[in-house]
């Protein structure tokens, strides 16, 4: 958490609300870095077999995708926020490559806002990441769960 009053807390949230969570550049060294480590197809891990796949050059692991943008998400909010982890995804969707030098950009949209009935100083918080390159294609969608604290649990009853 950024400070002890954080900016986000589950009253925060709203239906429709979007949180423009900033862009990235992405680089051939760090696609090729990361897929070496988690992901070494050849057209992740080698510029000539890239060339010769279907994609026709190199690309990021959808993986490496997600794992950006969960950094744009972190920076945006995450970490100025009450939150208190992920009980997972419903889904995450790879809808066109990321190739060196794209620009991808990230809003989150807020779904659904439901107060836990088993814990009443949290929520759930279901978003939609939204992600889009230079080109304002959409190159990838994740939808899942947060859980937030109340901002002041203790006057929660």
């Amino acid at each position: 958490m950024a400070s002890d009053r954080p900016r986000y807390a589950f009253e925060d949230f709203q239906v429709g609300h979007v949180i423009a969570c900033g862009s990235r550049t992405v680089r051939a060294d760090e696609i090729v870095a990361f897929a070496k480590q988690f992901d070494p197809q050849p057209f992740h891990v080698d510029e000539d077999a890239a060339a010769r796949s279907i994609y026709g050059s190199l690309i990021a692991s959808g993986w490496h995708t997600a794992a950006l943008v969960m950094r744009l998400v972190c920076d945006a909010y995450l970490l100025d926020s009450t939150s208190a982890g992920s009980p997972g995804i419903d889904e995450l969707r790879w809808l066109k490559p990321v190739r060196a030098g794209d620009t991808i950009r990230a809003d989150l949209v807020t779904i659904e806002v439901r107060p836990s009935k088993s814990k009443p100083d949290r929520g759930v918080v279901v978003s939609e990441w939204r992600v889009y390159n230079q080109r304002e294609e959409l190159v990838m969608t994740n939808r899942g769960m947060s859980l937030f604290l109340r901002r002041d649990a203790s006057t929660v009853a």
